[in-house]
């Protein structure tokens, strides 16, 4: 019997994965405990053996704090262009503090406050 070797697509998956968890320090058995799953699972999940499904990968990347794009970055064959400004936009919305945000920096009167305030979340967002 023939055994299929993993898609392209599942490898690369599966190596953005692996990638994201060894940045954070995360050992497979943890990842794999927080899905509730076998760390053997995992280890197929990140050689592309085994293809992860969508609901899984919404899972992992909540997880490993990331978006769902994050594991489609540098697939070949992908449309170019990554996140756009509206896939930037509808996921800052989807977050629970957004409108919080929003509101307080649309208060604000002053446009020097308005740029400090953007220069702030900047500077938070980069300094890691």
């Amino acid at each position: 019997m023939h055994k299929k070797s993993p898609n392209e697509v599942d490898r690369h998956i599966g190596g953005r994965v692996k990638a994201r968890r060894v940045t954070l320090g995360m050992s497979q058995e943890k990842l794999a405990s927080a899905l509730g799953i076998t760390f053997q699972q995992i280890q197929k999940y990140e050689k592309g053996t085994n293809r992860i499904g969508a609901s899984r990968l919404l899972q992992i990347a909540g997880i490993l704090d990331v978006n769902f794009e994050f594991f489609f970055e540098g697939l070949p064959g992908l449309r170019a262009g990554g996140l756009t400004d509206d896939s930037l936009m509808a996921e800052f919305l989807n977050r629970s503090d957004s409108r919080r945000i929003v509101r307080g920096f649309l208060n604000l009167k002053d446009d020097e406050a308005r740029q400090k305030v953007a220069d702030l979340v900047d500077w938070l967002a980069t300094s890691r």
